[in-house]
This record gives structure tokens, sequence and C-alpha cells, in this order.
């Protein structure tokens, strides 16, 4: 591979991998924020008030970052993959500029509204103002990803005068059919990483015996959101993104189970280790007949491996894809299991009391990151060799008068500027845990329905 290239992409992969850890846990944040001010107006209490003033703190230190981290990504269009901004601008920069111009100015108008409204706005009023800001960040996360999703299926379009795409339909761009699964599955992501990371500060504070009723109630409601948000990560909004693949990226597929050869009643792999140059797996674990029974609903249905494609529509690297996405179902069934047992000891009314899985919660916090940057690794190693699949070729969409120097020198730049960024983040996030939703000593008595 060309040494600027590889430069391009590892610089882009860096910064939209580093950028993502913040819109995950706003847009998923946005939602509970909604749910705590829903349960503030309809009882009447305070202290869920009090509750969601805490965590819009922490989601304005992401959405300031998100800001921060997310402008130098979509400059990179221009700068690292001109001739790629040159071809597909006409059509990639339709949904970009609505993501900016609408979704973000409603979700950062509001959440002033928000922050600063409350004294001045009826709870009614204010509720509304928690609304607008969710419905500013899932609409941007509606467009960026429908951006991604004509990147993965390209649609509505025809080709220019000079090879450039041309859009011919807005409404086959925002309503692509890849798009349906592909934003459900990473909506439900970022509402599993908000909750587990709510659940995970709430465990703190009743390990630590600190702001115990606020800890409850983080508890209880990440507890209960992110086990449902895991059990729909896998169905129908996993489920269903993986029937896309297998019917528009059949070699994805293959290389992402390490399927080297086409089979009827394809087997699952479980584990392995994908070598490449014998095309095989070595050392496997599969479930006989079940690939084949996910991805089209035929117990016998034949499924292409590698073998069915030429070598050049191979996914880059085939063992990455296939550990990343192996690595995303893993945790995912980690989630289901342990906010499954999570919510069970709920029922029982014996989680609050239960130092080990307290301590499980508070632990699980870096987990989900993990899982949704695996998970878009998934997406966007799949879609190699193309940036626009099927279309362009990704080396053919990078930059041409960028040099490879030029390239590392601003990936260093930025990697020293986002370290810098990082430890500010965590001085903010830190004293806002540790600070709490109120001071102890003004903690109104409160007994909480377990």
């Amino acid at each position: 591979m060309d040494s600027a290239l590889a430069i391009h992409r590892l610089h882009f992969a860096f910064t939209v991998t580093y950028h993502y850890l913040f819109p995950q846990l706003t847009m998923g944040l946005a939602l509970l924020i909604v749910i705590l001010k829903t349960r503030a107006l309809s009882t009447g209490d305070d202290h869920f008030n009090r509750a969601a003033r805490f965590w819009a703190k922490i989601f304005a230190i992401n959405f300031a970052m998100g800001v921060v981290t997310g402008i130098p990504m979509e400059f990179q269009f221009g700068t690292n993959w001109s001739a790629f901004s040159k071809a597909a601008g006409g059509v990639i920069g339709h949904t970009l500029a609505i993501e900016g111009v609408y979704s973000f100015f409603l979700e950062s108008s509001f959440l002033g509204l928000f922050l600063f409204g409350e004294k001045r706005l009826s709870p009614r009023a204010h509720w509304w103002a928690a609304f607008l800001v969710c419905l500013g960040a899932w609409l941007s996360g509606y467009f960026i990803v429908a951006t991604d999703a004509w990147m993965q299926n390209p649609i509505g379009y025809t080709l220019g005068a000079n090879g450039e795409f041309v859009l011919t339909s807005f409404w086959a761009l925002i309503l692509n059919p890849w798009i349906l699964w592909q934003y459900t599955h990473t909506m439900t992501g970022s509402v599993l990483t908000a909750s587990v990371v709510m659940a995970s500060v709430g465990a703190f504070y009743l390990l630590n015996q600190r702001h115990q009723e606020y800890g409850r109630t983080f508890v209880r409601l990440g507890v209960i959101a992110g086990f449902v948000a895991a059990l729909l990560m896998l169905s129908p909004t996993g489920d269903g993104q993986g029937k896309m693949v297998a019917h528009h990226q059949k070699p994805t597929l293959a290389a992402m189970e390490g399927l080297f050869e086409t089979q009827q009643g394809a087997p699952i792999t479980i584990v392995g280790q994908p070598d490449t140059e014998k095309r095989r797996m070595d050392n496997p674990l599969t479930i006989p007949r079940v690939l084949s029974f996910i991805s089209y609903q035929r117990w016998a249905a034949e499924v292409k491996g590698l073998d069915a494609f030429p070598r050049t529509e191979w996914p880059d690297n085939v063992p990455l894809l296939f550990y990343s996405f192996h690595i995303m179902i893993g945790l995912g069934t980690i989630f289901i299991a342990l906010l499954g047992l999570s919510a069970y000891k709920l029922w029982r009314r014996t989680l609050y009391d239960s130092k080990g899985m307290l301590w499980t919660l508070m632990m699980l916090l870096p987990f989900p990151y993990i899982a949704n940057t695996f998970g878009w690794m998934t997406a966007e190693i799949g879609r190699q060799p193309w940036v626009i699949y099927g279309l362009m070729r990704t080396e053919n969409g990078a930059s041409q008068n960028v040099s490879a120097g030029n390239g590392l020198f601003t990936l260093i730049g930025f990697m020293g500027v986002y370290t810098v960024l990082s430890i500010l983040f965590l001085f903010l996030v830190h004293r806002e845990i540790d600070h709490g939703p109120e001071p102890p000593e003004t903690q109104p008595a409160r007994v909480e329905n377990q």
C-alpha cells in the first residue's frame, strides 16, 4: 500500500474513532435525560430534576468535546480525501450540510435553554427544551449515518460529465434501505453506552455510600434501559444490519465470518484464527448451518465464501475485520448477560446491596465504548477496498498532493492536541462526579421505592 494512502487512512481512523467517543454518550444520554425530566414532570419530585441537571453537565462536557473533535474530522474530507470530496461532494454534501445547519443548531440552541433556563422556564417548557435537545442529537445522528449509508449502498445518483456523482433523488439518499438498520443499531448502541455509564456512576455512589438516593436512581434507570438496549442490539437491529450486509456486501459477510469456501448450510464461527494465505480458519469452533439461516432464513442456503470473489474485492484486512466483528458480538453477549442479571436482582430488590454486582456494573463502564468502536471498525473495514462501495476504490479517493510526511506531521499534531483534550475532559468529568448531583449537606431525606 502507498505510504501516503496508509497515513491518510490512519489519520482519519484516529480522528473519527476519538471523535465518536463523545457523540455516542451524548445521543444516548439525551434520551435518558428526557426520561428523568418526564419522571420529574409526572411525579412533581424535584429529585429527578436534580438528577437530570447533574447528567446535563456531563452531557455538556461531552457535547463540547464532540464539537471540537468533529469539525477537524469533516475538514479532512477536503485535505486528505479531496478526490473523494470532489467526486461525491454533490451527494454527501446535502446530508452533511443538513446535519450542521439544522440538527446541530437545534441541539446546541436548546441545550443552552436547558442548561440555563430552568429557573426562567415553566416545568413543561423546560421538559420541551430537553426533548428538543434529544431530537436534535438524534436527527444529527440520522444525517451522519445517511452519509455513511450512501457510501455503503450508493443509490439515487447518476454520473456527471466529469465523472462526478450527481444526486438524482434526495429522498433516495435519506431513505436509503441501508439506513434503517444502521441508524437504529447505532442509536441503540449509544443508549447502551449512556445506560452503562449512568449505572456505573450510580454503582460508584452506592459503593462509596455517597449520594445514595441518586445512586439508586442512576443504577435503576441505567440497568433497565441498558438491558433493553442490549437486547435490541442483538435483534432486530443487529440481525437486520447483518442481513443488509449478506445481500449487498457478500465479500464482507464472508470475511466477517471467516468463510473462505462457498457452502450450502454454512456454519457460523464462534472463535478461530483466519489464515488468508492458506485460505482457511485455524482452530475453528463452529455451529453448523447457523450462518445460512441467519443470513437467508434457510438452513441449507448457499453462502458465498471468499473463494467466490477475486482477491482484489476482498476486504483489505480480513483478520482484523473478523476479530472486530467477533469482539463486538462477544461484548454484546456479555452485556445481555450482566445487565439481565442486574435487572433480575433489581426486580428481586437485592441489587443495591449486592457489592459484587455493583462492582461489576462500575467496572463495565469502558466496554460499551470498546464494543461501539469495534462495531464501526466492522462497518468501515468491511466496506474496503471501496470508499464508495462498488464505485470508487479507497486509493482513488485520497488527496494526491498531500505527502506521507505532511500527513504524518498533522497526525502527530492531532495526537498531541487530543492528549491534552483527554486530560482536560477527564478532569472536568471527574470534578462533576466527585461533586455529585448536589453537596452532601444539602441532600434532602428521601426514601426511594426500590
